[in-house]
């Protein structure tokens, strides 16, 4: 009879057993960088801070994300992902016309804009992009914004008579835009400007109705005058002269301004 020897089980290493749960890290990463990120900016920003508040090990950051544009791209996606982009992205799927598309997005826009703790962080990284632009935007507007700014551009095509790519059309969608943009942008002035505008969600209700109106009037308008025919368009007005009045009856007295020359005089003996 032969006895069988049976090998002892492979142990976990102890470095195994030590390393930490990578979900819990990957969000506190994530959190203190967006903290980070906003307030420093990329360039200005260091691992070794944002590993400090994450009560990480620097390796983490190279571990979870590869390297520091990692951790900031993610970070980019993750100010993306919000119930805000849920909400747009329910309102393409279910308008019914470009009007009712714009309306619905111009409010969640605005009301997104004017979120308090969250907003204020993605808006102050934006604001770092636009003084130094970094590689990770382009990958975010690509995956996260360009959809949606291109449907709309369908949508502001479709009211004004023009192709989405026709200058005309994306200048519209940019003077949208602008309005929305303008109550965040401007906040800080307007604040002192116009103190009863606290922009509560009763005021954001009102202000994104109006900029929906004012838009929709005006591309509305622009349709209207383009199907004109051109013989429709009324000449420059003219002002009407009344051949009876006073005011003609003297200039017809006047002498020709034409040439002020007088003429030669003869003398009856020549």
């Amino acid at each position: 009879m032969s006895s069988h020897s049976t090998s002892p089980a492979p142990r976990s290493s102890p470095r195994a057993r030590r390393r930490p749960a990578v979900a819990p890290t990957r969000e506190k990463l994530l959190e203190a960088a967006t903290e980070v990120f906003a307030h420093k900016g990329y360039y200005k920003a260091t691992i070794r801070e944002i590993c400090r508040r994450a009560g990480a090990n620097v390796a983490a950051v190279n571990y979870t994300f590869g390297d520091k544009l990692g951790l900031y791209t993610e970070v980019l996606r993750q100010l993306m992902r919000t119930p805000e982009r849920a909400r747009i992205t329910a309102a393409l799927d279910s308008a019914g016309s470009p009007e009712e598309l714009l309306r619905r997005l111009i409010h969640i826009r605005l009301e997104g804009l004017c979120e308090r703790k969250h907003f204020d962080w993605a808006f102050n990284i934006v604001m770092h992009e636009f003084s130094e632009p970094t590689p990770a935007m382009t990958r975010v507007v690509d995956e996260g914004m360009r959809p949606v700014y291109e449907r709309v551009l369908k949508a502001v095509g479709e009211i004004i008579g023009l192709p989405p790519e026709h200058e005309t059309t994306r200048l519209c969608n940019n003077s949208i835009i602008g309005q929305v943009l303008f109550y965040k942008f401007s906040q800080p002035v307007l604040s002192r400007l116009q103190p009863d505008l606290k922009l509560t969600p009763e005021q954001l209700d009102r202000i994104a109705a109006h900029i929906a109106e004012f838009s929709l009037a005006s591309l509305k308008e622009m349709a209207r005058h383009r199907q004109k025919p051109a013989e429709d368009i009324p000449a420059p007005a003219t002002p009407n002269v009344n051949p009876d009045s006073p005011a003609t009856a003297r200039n017809s007295r006047q002498p020709s301004r034409v040439s002020k020359e007088k003429a030669p005089e003869h003398n009856i003996h020549d």
